[in-house]
């Protein structure tokens, strides 16, 4: 049995969650653990190559911030996928999952001197996102050739979507080269011209609260200065498009909307050239590949009652589902509970809040929930968490990570788990808050030159 379909997501998921308490994965002494429906992922991957597939050549790679846990990226990089990172240290997994230079995409608002010469010398693609940046690559190709594609990042300014802070082509954004500013249209039609190794567009409006219309009309303003600039410079100087990543996720129901095919439908209505073949197309696509395919369940540890209301504690909060607690409005999980023995709760309903472990009264995952009745005991899952969730710790109160296990089911129901990252120990939040310079401080205040600072001069 794969889990492409939402129905047969919905039972694996249920499977997998019940196997992960049976073989004490899930329980009493591990009250939280991430679950991830490997042929979830790759049914998603599928639709993806499905939806794109045309007369344009086309590279999609993941974008590693939004699973940056490298049993994950390898299993994309088998599956065909280039990556895109935006840090050394999704650089780092990249490489370490896999990933050959020719398949990344380096994208960052604050590149180093040093991570652009690392990403120049072995060919990664480059997004710049400003002329600062662009100015410092002038000096760090010397007059050469670079070995791999470079591409200037546009802001389109077409505006926000529903969720502020995830739109990346408003008028203020830190993002790119913001084309509706005075000149800079003309300013970046220049760059090019002086700069024959400037040879990728990019642009990315945004991802969840974007709707597809904003979307494709930032991607259209991509392509049509594209044009533009090819006209303008008599030679077909860029060759690619990067047209980000973005499309959202339904985090209302178990369906899976808007699909790709729904993307490129509305990418196609607004720029019909960008499929013709002319350009290379580069997606950056992370969310909606993997936030469907995830589960974090949680022990419940207590419940009681409080101004009338059923409040649940469990140990999944602000430091796995940390979106969702600051900004419950923008980022709704769907909850679902089960018993001791991980089988779906039936019977009476009650109103609950689903409370996490953090010491301050907003770590709520779920507020006024209708859910079947929670005992101490059972326990709540929270659905499409494949994407930043338990891949991105908060460690707010030194909260460990939790453990993460892929699952496959087969076509009898049968599970098989495997281990993608270790649950990190009390001893290993010891041990990074610090604990080999605890003395570091009292030395200091003794006057101990063993502590001493290094002398600063110049």
């Amino acid at each position: 049995m794969t889990s492409g379909s939402p129905h047969q997501r919905g039972t694996a998921r249920e499977a997998a969650l019940a196997r992960a308490v049976e073989d004490g994965l899930l329980g009493p002494q591990a009250p939280l653990v991430g679950l991830l429906d490997v042929d979830g992922v790759l049914a998603a991957v599928d639709a993806l190559n499905e939806a794109f597939e045309g007369p344009a050549a086309v590279q999609h790679t993941f974008a590693a911030k939004a699973c940056g846990l490298v049993p994950v990226l390898r299993l994309l990089a088998e599956a065909g996928m280039g990556c895109e990172v935006a840090s050394p240290g999704e650089l780092e997994q990249a490489l370490a999952a896999g990933f050959t230079y020719d398949r990344l995409v380096f994208d960052s608002p604050a590149k180093t001197v040093e991570e652009l010469e690392f990403a120049l010398a072995h060919g990664i693609a480059i997004n710049l996102d400003n002329f600062q940046e662009m100015a410092r690559v002038d000096g760090l190709l010397a007059g050469r050739e670079p070995a791999g594609p470079i591409g200037l990042r546009v802001n389109p300014q077409v505006g926000a979507g529903a969720i502020g802070a995830m739109s990346t082509a408003t008028a203020t954004s830190k993002f790119g080269v913001a084309l509706r500013d005075e000149g800079a249209v003309d300013a970046v039609i220049e760059a090019f011209a002086r700069r024959p190794w400037l040879n990728r567009l990019h642009a990315h409006v945004g991802s969840q609260g974007c709707p597809l219309p904003l979307i494709a009309q930032g991607v259209r303003a991509a392509y049509e200065l594209a044009e533009r600039i090819n006209t303008e410079l008599g030679r077909a100087q860029i060759t690619g498009l990067d047209i980000g990543g973005g499309l959202p996720v339904n985090f209302d129901s178990e369906d899976d909307r808007p699909t790709y095919a729904d993307y490129v439908a509305e990418l196609r209505a607004a720029a019909p050239g960008l499929f013709d073949g002319r350009y290379a197309l580069i997606t950056e696509f992370g969310r909606s590949l993997l936030a469907k395919s995830g589960t974090i369940g949680s022990v419940v540890e207590y419940t009681k009652s409080a101004g009338g209301r059923r409040i649940a504690v469990t140990h999944a909060g602000a430091q796995v589902a940390t979106r969702t607690v600051f900004m419950p409005d923008a980022w709704p999980l769907r909850v679902g509970v089960f018993d001791a023995e991980g089988r779906p709760k039936q019977g009476p309903t009650e109103i609950v809040d689903i409370a996490g472990p953090c010491c301050f009264a907003g770590d709520l995952t779920a507020t006024g929930r209708e859910l079947p009745a929670v005992e101490p005991g059972d326990v709540v899952a929270l659905y499409d968490t494949g994407a930043y969730y338990f891949s991105s710790h908060f460690s707010y109160n030194s909260l460990p990570r939790p453990a993460v296990y892929g699952y496959r089911t087969d076509s009898g129901g049968q599970v098989a788990l495997a281990l993608v990252r270790e649950a990190q120990s009390v001893r290993g939040v010891v041990e990074e808050s610090g604990l080999s310079q605890a003395n570091a401080l009292v030395a200091l205040c003794s006057g101990s030159t063993a502590a001493a600072p290094k002398e600063v001069t110049g």
